[in-house]
């Protein structure tokens, strides 16, 4: 490693069994979700409303609201109720158990950890700093979410985590959410549905009858009654109809919006997989504060969807934590895993790191956040810790010296390290600095976890002149480091 003096905190985010949250546990075979249903149907309602108690007795303490989850996938199912009868509220509650099982969110790792400053710094003494941090949580089948904790940075540097509650409650799923036409239209075409006018293959046509009659904004109801009438105008339906309605469908399912009520502490919130495009989790989400040329602060964070065989990156927009869009991304660009957002424009333009070919690391500029073309290397491996390759540890960092990069290299054995790098101000495409050596690796008990010989990190944030870096340890727990700005430049610029 380098000779920079590292800071370690006396923090370590262990991953916790204890934190459920209710899923649905409905099996996919229907015969069988009837067959459940009778069970339940025999019962009387005296047996009914024992074994509802036993139910309330062992599971009612660990979440906030139990009921209407269980209403809620009682309603999953209510198509399959085979009788006409009235059914009470205490046997709906019971059937709905019947189709629940809890989930442990981070029961095998809580890592990746990006950080923020928190939106709210209301009370913070002088010199101080609240700020918000997002982890990766893993859990059973390896499905991955979001998590969140707050903290705070004291005048000395010193860091400290609030108090985590022991209930986890997942968003509300807004009902009607809005899209943009031409961001829409540009994510069809990437998907082969390019070419808008009539006749030119019926795939094609089929997606531009859709699209034709929206207007520049338009909501899920819109888009849907759309879908039903060019189902209902395709007589016979075709093949190329049903895989057109079927991705634009999904398209729309993978652009969605979540809302949290504001009563929720921060680390009460999850944000687990919604979409289809993330059912097998969400990755790696890297947010940094956006602040715009006037003034105005967004949120973003880009992240991986991953489905099991194939990965979608998309990016996360919130004001406060609370209301959350999701969003694909769109262009050419958007390939591979490990976007990091820059914190302003440049130049007049976004700009975005990337990865695009599983080894060097690119730059692109964007009128957009959300469509990205023409990526160019800044970074190829040069050292033997990342030969195999390197990426991003999160959005680079302004400093008076140039925008600080912070790397992650992999080298034999599969060992992943932590670098950086500097990049000019005003021409981020120009390396000012990088160091030979790593400035953190994974050493005696951070080579065990999960995924051995790995130190990673998602994003970090200056403090005065402090780096304040939270990393994870070997894909199961999180660390946080400091490490002094000036030092850190220093060895940048001369090359060490």
């Amino acid at each position: 490693m380098t000779s920079i003096t590292l800071r370690r905190h006396e923090l370590i985010l262990l991953p916790e069994s204890a934190r459920v949250i209710i899923r649905p546990f409905i099996p996919s075979d229907p015969n069988r979700i009837t067959t459940i249903i009778g069970r339940a149907l025999a019962l009387t309602e005296e047996e009914v409303e024992c074994q509802l108690a036993s139910v309330w007795k062992e599971f009612d303490s660990r979440h906030f609201d139990i009921e209407s989850l269980l209403l809620n996938h009682f309603a999953k199912i209510r198509s399959h109720i085979f009788t006409q009868r009235y059914l009470s509220r205490a046997r709906e509650l019971l059937i709905g158990a019947l189709f629940s099982g809890e989930y442990a969110l981070e029961s095998a790792a809580i890592f990746n950890p990006s950080i923020v400053p928190h939106p709210d710094q209301g009370g913070v003494s002088e010199g101080s700093l609240r700020f918000i941090m997002s982890l990766r949580a893993t859990g059973e089948g390896h499905i991955s979410s979001i998590e969140f904790r707050t903290g705070m940075i004291a005048g000395d540097g010193g860091v400290s985590l609030d108090p985590v509650s022991r209930f986890v409650t997942v968003p509300e799923i807004l009902p009607n959410p809005t899209y943009d036409k031409k961001r829409f239209i540009i994510k069809l075409a990437e998907m082969g549905f390019g070419e808008w006018q009539e006749g030119v293959g019926r795939g094609k046509s089929y997606a531009f009858a859709v699209m034709e009659q929206l207007t520049d904004r338009f909501t899920r109801h819109d888009l849907n009654a759309r879908v039903d009438v060019v189902r209902r105008q395709t007589r016979p339906p075709t093949l190329d109809l049903d895989r057109t309605l079927e991705c634009i469908q999904w398209l729309a399912d993978s652009n969605y919006e979540l809302r949290f009520s504001e009563k929720l502490a921060m680390s009460e919130r999850i944000i687990f997989p919604v979409s289809s495009s993330e059912s097998s989790g969400i990755e790696d989400a890297r947010f940094v504060q956006f602040t715009e040329e006037d003034g105005s602060v967004m949120y973003y964070a880009t992240y991986t969807a991953y489905n099991g065989r194939s990965i979608l990156p998309q990016l996360i927009e919130t004001e406060d934590f609370l209301h959350f869009r999701i969003l694909t991304l769109n262009g050419s660009a958007v390939q591979n895993k490990g976007m990091a957002l820059f914190p302003r424009r440049i130049n007049g333009r976004y700009a975005m790191l990337s990865r695009q070919d599983d080894e060097n690391l690119f730059i692109m500029f964007s009128d957009s956040p959300h469509y990205w073309s023409d990526p160019q290397v800044i970074l190829r491996p040069s050292e033997m810790w990342e030969s195999v390759k390197i990426g991003n540890c999160g959005s680079p960092i302004e400093t008076d010296e140039g925008w600080l990069v912070i790397t992650h290299g992999v080298g034999p054995m599969r060992k992943y390290c932590i670098g950086a790098a500097l990049l000019d101000l005003h021409d981020p495409t120009r390396v000012i600095g990088r160091l030979r050596e790593p400035l953190l690796s994974p050493v005696g008990a951070e080579r065990e976890g999960y995924v051995p010989n790995v130190v990673y990190s998602c994003g970090s944030l200056l403090h005065g002149r402090e780096l304040i870096l939270p990393f994870a340890v070997s894909d199961r727990a999180s660390a946080v480091v400091s490490v002094p700005l000036d030092h850190l430049i220093a060895s940048l610029k001369s090359g060490e």
